[in-house]
């Protein structure tokens, strides 16, 4: 009798963590690395929301609350939909989770039976699908173009839903592109959902609020009204917050799909955090200033290094609305030889390749389902970022 699981032959150990983790360790032995592979900002969390955390603290907030999360946080969450999305959700509407990634799990544990399918576009989070498989579901992958700016298109949808499909994923701003789909866009798959009414909308929005260039942010619930009791809507405060060590994400949607993944999470994890429930509130609730300053700097840091990697030959970048990532195309560099005359045949020999000679982490496209890219987070000191790219375009140079 064997003693892991076979479920467990079915997934891998985050890719993003996995490299961050390596170059960390390298990094410790003295190496001298960069880490552009972590999807996480380089702020600290705003005073106001730290504040309010050690007030629960001193409130004595340290019990066990509701599986689905405070009645307070989710009145805040549902306040936060109606202002900010014109979206009308109830308390009873909404469940709270310990990051938005346990949210996703929970929802597609709670929902996928074997032989389910899930279309997942890429290039995509590199979660999605080790959940979709893990819940015994099928991800049916729609690789997106360069063409079409990485997003997904009404006919790519068409071709890919079957009467075995139960979800489609999106997520805007999208991980690892940065790209953002527009009204008119989401308009458009929304016309081909309605013929697909089996078919159930998970959208991602956890990076809403980092978007550039006077780019509108809509979310397919609130384009498509119709459409909203097949919408799983997920969000949280990790990104825009600088709050991923809180873990605390969220998830409005139609009520017997909260009530199932309520009593899934009832017997996994209980409620998430209570402090952190506490500070998320005034997360929501409180000033959103600093976010100015936030998103400057993020566009500069973008710009200057887009700069550096489009000029260099053999890689091609999308100019990424939101999120803060950049996913470098590098198909001209498929068949070089490194000066050692290893050849780079793949994503992932390329992301080898910077690792061990300029000392850059970056995550390979195959991570995210489409190659051959690589995916590089500008979430760091601009000066590091730029010597990262600098390094980058030194040894991409290099290779003949």
């Amino acid at each position: 009798m064997e003693f892991i699981s076979h479920r467990m032959a079915r997934i891998k150990p985050s890719p993003t963590l996995e490299i961050a983790s390596r170059a960390a360790a390298l990094k410790a032995l003295g190496d001298d690395v960069i880490g552009l592979a972590a999807g996480e900002p380089d702020f600290d969390t705003p005073q106001h929301i730290k504040d309010a955390a050690v007030i629960a603290l001193s409130q004595g907030k340290t019990k066990y609350t509701a599986v689905e999360g405070t009645l307070a946080l989710r009145k805040a969450i549902a306040n936060k939909f109606k202002r900010e999305n014109n979206l009308d959700y109830q308390p009873d509407q909404i469940i709270v989770g310990a990051g938005a990634k346990q949210v996703i799990f929970n929802a597609l544990l709670a929902t996928l039976n074997p032989g389910d399918e899930v279309i997942i576009p890429a290039p995509f989070w590199v979660s999605y699908l080790d959940i979709v498989a893990l819940a015994e579901g099928v991800p049916v992958i729609a690789r997106c173009t360069t063409e079409d700016h990485l997003k997904l298109t009404p006919e790519l949808l068409t071709e890919h839903t079957t009467p075995r499909t139960k979800w489609l994923i999106l997520n805007s701003p999208n991980n690892p592109s940065g790209m953002v789909y527009t009204k008119a866009e989401l308009e458009a798959l929304a016309s081909v959902l309605r013929r697909f009414p089996h078919v159930h909308i998970l959208s991602d929005d956890i990076y809403e609020h980092l978007i550039y260039d006077n780019v509108e942010f809509h979310t397919l619930a609130q384009v498509a009204e119709d459409l909203k009791e097949r919408i799983l809507t997920i969000n949280g405060v990790a990104k825009t917050y600088a709050m991923t060590g809180w873990r605390i994400g969220y998830g409005a949607g139609p009520r017997p799909l909260i009530e199932a993944m309520a009593i899934l999470q009832s017997q996994s994890t209980s409620n998430a955090n209570s402090i952190a429930q506490e500070a998320t509130i005034a997360a929501l609730e409180g000033s959103q200033d600093f976010l100015v300053e936030w998103k400057k700097c993020y566009v500069e840091r973008r710009d200057q290094a887009l700069e550096i990697l489009n000029a260099t030959p053999g890689l091609v970048c999308l100019k990424p609305q939101g999120a803060f990532y950049i996913y470098p195309f590098c198909a001209a560099l498929m068949g070089k030889q490194t000066s050692s005359g290893d050849a780079i045949t793949s994503d992932t020999d390329l992301a080898t390749y910077l690792l061990e000679s300029v000392g850059v982490a970056v995550v390979p496209g195959a991570a995210f389902g489409l190659s051959p890219y690589f995916r590089i987070s500008y979430a760091l000191e601009t000066s590091l970022l730029l010597e990262a790219c600098h390094r980058i375009s030194q040894a991409v140079q290099l290779l003949r």
